[in-house]
């Protein structure tokens, strides 16, 4: 497998740097989850950081590389696969208005 060295920005990995195995696409995963153990022998911590692009190229604005951002909320939506067939259903060959045009109380339209 590939790694890469990505960088992570705020919450308690702020300015490390982790290798990252990369997926087949050649990109990191989207949700980067760290289970932090508790001192007290209770349920870990679950610190969750997004990928977000690194920077931009000049020409092409072309991402040049990918960093870790921290997400406070823990990953609160967002996540999961959207599937195309999910979304509402909606007709893009019909008006949204279908009144006739001209005024509501003109009988001839």
């Amino acid at each position: 497998m590939k790694s890469q060295d990505t960088p992570f920005e705020g919450g308690p990995m702020d300015g490390r740097v982790l290798p990252v195995l990369l997926g087949m696409t050649g990109h990191p995963p989207k949700t980067y989850r760290i289970p932090v153990p508790d001192a007290a022998g209770g349920p870990p911590t679950v610190l969750v950081y997004r990928r977000v692009p690194r920077g931009h190229g000049k020409k092409l604005g072309m991402v040049q590389g990918w960093k870790y951002r921290y997400d406070p909320e823990g990953g609160r939506g967002g996540g999961g696969v959207r599937w195309p067939w999910t979304k509402p259903w909606t007709k893009p060959w019909t008006k949204r208005d279908n009144t006739p045009s001209g005024k509501p109380d003109d009988p001839t339209g």
